[in-house]
């Protein structure tokens, strides 16, 4: 047989007896639906989850939810809802505003802080089908969530100076680094970049960086170096490719996540979660800024992308793998397609009608 006619062959194999994956072999009960927390947000929130929503029903997914109605202009996290999470262990949420100046808190932050979510993740890649001014992106930025910059302790000096600390601690540090080595090495990944100021904040940033490379080198099989932020953001913009798995202080992974998710086509497809060590909340990756934006809620043209696939990293998150596959891919086909796309993916596509084509497309 000539060496011509072995591709041909094994298409034909290929399209006859269609190859699967190991078989995934669960525990007994591991197929009961799972309850999971369900908080539609502001804005387009509610426009983005009932996108979810629907898509899961369709799927007869093994998940129901426990909706409930936070805005972020409350004070607090309503008590319920805290339980809710606790006992399900698992949230979806879309985006809620949180007020800029004033001295109101952000609901996120006390989210996170409350369920001690510690560590973001963001996966930022290209799709095919969208293009964009760089190719071969796949980053996933790990940001420590509890503490830096966002520790919140502010406070008035004397009228007209605010005091704003900056606080990092080894036990966090040497959390976020493990958890960042963890994912590369069980996700299959090559490489972890740390992300520090250390040349200029050399104790704060010096004892995360400390800390990095404690964890490191337990991990001989994943490459590890480092970068300063200012030098990562030039970097990310010129040659992207190079990334892998990144790993951060809080304020600098919220700045390189957002850089990372425009470069790779926008922040309306890029899925993201936090996750500490017993609860998990799943939302828009990079920064739900569209969640002001109403005139995409009266047009109702908010893009559900990067949720649907935040759904599916849950799924995968609650151990039902096939079904984040079946998402993921009719995403994906959809986008590929180019038919129906919304206007920040270069289309003029309601909300509903990416809902219905992903759902035309569920295998």
């Amino acid at each position: 047989m000539s060496r011509r006619t072995l591709p041909i062959l094994r298409n034909l194999l290929s399209a006859r007896f269609p190859t699967r994956s190991i078989t995934y072999m669960p525990s007994p009960g591991d197929g009961s639906p799972r309850p999971v927390t369900l908080i539609p947000g502001d804005g387009v929130g509610p426009l983005v989850t009932d996108a979810v929503e629907q898509v899961m029903e369709a799927m007869h997914a093994p998940v129901y939810f426990e909706k409930y109605d936070v805005r972020g202009d409350m004070k607090n996290v309503p008590p319920e809802v805290l339980e809710s999470i606790k006992k399900n262990k698992v949230c979806l949420k879309g985006g809620l505003r949180t007020p800029v100046g004033g001295g109101v808190s952000s609901l996120n932050m006390i989210l996170r802080k409350e369920l001690d979510l510690y560590a973001s993740l963001v996966h930022c890649f290209n799709l095919p089908g969208l293009p964009t001014r760089h190719d071969n992106v796949d980053i996933v930025v790990i940001r420590e969530n509890t503490e830096g910059e966002y520790a919140g302790l502010e406070h008035e000096v004397i009228p007209g100076v605010v005091e704003s600390l900056k606080v990092i601690t080894k036990f966090c540090s040497e959390r976020i680094a493990k958890y960042a080595f963890e994912y590369a090495y069980l996700n299959n990944r090559k490489k972890v970049t740390a992300v520090h100021k250390a040349n200029i904040m050399k104790l704060a940033d010096g004892l995360f960086l400390e800390s990095c490379r404690e964890v490191a080198s337990k991990y001989p099989s994943i490459q590890y170096n480092e970068m300063i932020v200012d030098n990562c953001s030039m970097q990310l913009v010129s040659k992207p490719e190079q990334f892998d798995v990144m790993v951060t202080p809080n304020l600098y992974g919220n700045l390189v996540a957002n850089t990372a998710a425009g470069i790779a086509g926008g922040t309306g497809f890029m899925p993201g979660g936090n996750v500490g060590a017993d609860h998990a909340i799943f939302e828009q990756g990079a920064s739900a800024g569209n969640v002001g934006n109403d005139k995409l809620l009266v047009q109702k043209k908010a893009n559900p992308v990067a949720l649907l696939l935040s759904s599916a990293m849950m799924l995968r998150h609650l151990q039902f793998p096939s079904f984040a596959d079946r998402l993921e891919t009719a995403v994906k086909r959809v986008i590929e397609e180019g038919k129906y796309r919304t206007k920040d993916l270069g289309g003029n596509c309601t909300t509903q009608e990416v809902v219905d084509a992903i759902l035309a497309n569920l295998e």
